[in-house]
């Protein structure tokens, strides 16, 4: 794309944008509110032709009913070939892509010592090794439009509260998180700005516990529902569920995405929270970085900070 086609993308403020994850909760609400905001939105999702067909159709026809450009297509995000066709797929059909939401992600719930060193790789894989591939796949073409943009969505237990019993999905959170502050640097003078969306706990709008793995190792896992952690499952999704306030609503989260994309180069936040349960993550993140800028800031890279303006 040259650049003036470049310019007049931005100045329009109608975006090309890849979602991971679109099936269902924040990756479905967000692509759905992105299409409604007036962005062309490549909702993607596994297996589209197979399990997720009626999630494609249903887009379809919010498509055509709403007069919305919102087109499900095929990215596996444990699969590098995947994401590149996904990626080349976008580009043939658009010519661009202008924003890549990072949502995809999986959840396991039990105690850290029962699920199998397999099981928290596949944690991994999914949650941080996924944005890589997509990354991968898609970062060479931002890098030849001299401007992009990044979103990646968090968790707020990377720096405030965390249940015990969700080790696999926090660990692997964290992970992404630190990820993306990197990327972030190493992408600013490529034009290519982040932004990092960081969701409070949410037990009703999404199908994270419903669809959350379950420990392999089931003799570990007997010992410790036999032992002082009977029934802790049970009574860390009551004490969790307890402190989330009866209004809180996933859709926040689509909102503060569809709020990223429209703002002009160079004024997106860095970090963006949305948490009705007030975990503390706002103040963690806000002091993590600060340390992180000042550090920049005294080896004399803080233009790292600022996406160069290249358009």
């Amino acid at each position: 794309m040259s650049n003036a086609n470049a310019a007049n993308a931005v100045a329009s403020k109608k975006a090309v944008v890849l979602v991971t994850g679109a099936s269902s909760g924040f990756g479905r609400l967000a692509a759905e509110a992105l299409a409604k905001a007036g962005h062309t939105v490549y909702a993607s999702m596994r297996d589209v032709a197979g399990r997720n067909a009626k999630n494609a159709a249903e887009m379809a026809a919010t498509s055509a009913r709403d007069g919305v450009d919102l087109r499900a297509i095929e990215l596996d995000v444990q699969s590098e070939p995947s994401a590149n066709a996904a990626a080349e797929k976008v580009i043939a059909e658009t010519g661009r892509i202008d924003v890549v939401v990072h949502n995809a992600g999986h959840m396991m719930f039990g105690p850290a010592e029962s699920f199998t060193p397999e099981q928290f790789a596949q944690q991994y894989d999914v949650n941080v090794l996924g944005t890589q591939r997509v990354n991968r796949a898609v970062l060479p073409h931002m890098r030849k439009q001299k401007q992009g943009l990044l979103v990646w969505v968090s968790s707020s237990s990377s720096a405030g509260g965390t249940p015990p019993y969700l080790s696999p999905y926090f660990a692997a959170k964290a992970a992404m998180d630190a990820l993306a502050v990197q990327y972030a640097r190493e992408l600013s003078r490529w034009g290519i700005e982040t932004s990092i969306v960081v969701p409070g706990a949410f037990t009703k709008g999404t199908n994270h516990f419903a669809h959350s793995g379950r420990p392999a190792d089931e003799a570990r896992l007997a010992e410790y529902e036999a032992g002082p952690y009977r029934g802790f499952g049970e009574e860390v999704q009551k004490a969790f569920a307890a402190i989330v306030p009866d209004d809180a609503d996933v859709a926040g989260v689509a909102e503060a995405i569809v709020d990223i994309v429209n703002m002009p180069f160079g004024k997106r936040p860095f970090r963006v929270h949305y948490d009705p349960t007030q975990d503390g993550a706002d103040v963690g993140f806000t002091v993590l970085d600060r340390l992180r800028a000042e550090m920049l800031h005294r080896v004399g890279l803080a233009d790292l900070l600022t996406p160069a303006k290249l358009i």
